[in-house]
């Protein structure tokens, strides 16, 4: 089996994969590459080319999920099956990109819990009684990388190239994962990457938002491990 390497999303770390690694290392060795301090898509891509087994399965959560496809755009020869989740092949539009610059000040005056609540608003997760906990997770996961790191990260997500081509282009089977309820990048996205791609699948999770990993993580689980080895 060939190892899978995860990349996290934005202000996410490993355990965002928590469950996915736990049971997929059971047949297969598990990687999770972290970002590193960068505030470009492409610097983080060449870091995880640089430490990354030569040839792998890759799957990318949301900003993991724009540097695998920038990976993909380098190195298509050193990856197997890619699935990428919650994320955009798009450039950050205009709008959304000055809305950013208000978090980052807000977060550099001292108000970073209030700039993760906007950057992660509670309508991007599936309602019910498990949003609180996965709230609380991804919040917990943030403070982790603190102001700076929201800094670099949220310029990354400003900067992201557009990848269209690419997906129009690589000869890789591909799994496009989304949640119903994700407001930040919605089904309809993933449906058109999956579109574009020669060998690309969509496949929504009517109980999930924008961090499926944690909102339905045994029937993501599930799913990778037979999209992995079919």
């Amino acid at each position: 089996m060939e190892p899978i390497v995860f990349l996290p999303g934005f202000m996410c770390d490993s355990r965002l994969f928590r469950a996915q690694a736990e049971s997929l290392s059971a047949t297969r060795p598990v990687h999770v590459a972290p970002l590193g301090p960068f505030d470009s898509v492409r610097e983080m891509a060449g870091r995880v080319l640089d430490h990354a087994p030569p040839l792998f399965a890759l799957c990318g959560a949301s900003l993991g999920g724009m540097v695998a496809m920038e990976i993909a755009r380098r190195a298509p020869e050193r990856i197997t099956r890619m699935i990428l989740i919650a994320t955009d092949a798009l450039t950050e539009q205009p709008s959304n990109a000055a809305a950013r610059e208000l978090l980052i000040a807000r977060a550099r005056a001292g108000r970073f819990d209030d700039a993760w609540a906007e950057a992660l608003p509670a309508e991007a997760l599936a309602p019910g009684p498990g949003r609180a906990r996965v709230q609380d997770i991804s919040l917990a996961m943030a403070r982790g990388f603190g102001t700076e790191g929201f800094q670099s990260q949220a310029r990354a997500l400003q900067r992201r190239p557009d990848q269209q081509g690419t997906l129009r282009r690589i000869q890789l089977p591909t799994l496009m994962i989304c949640g119903q309820h994700d407001r930040l990048f919605p089904p309809r996205r993933h449906q058109l990457m999956a579109d574009l791609m020669p060998m690309g699948e969509a496949l929504m999770l009517e109980e999930a938002g924008h961090l499926p990993t944690l909102e339905q993580p045994d029937e993501v689980t599930r799913v990778i491990d037979l999209w992995l080895t079919a």
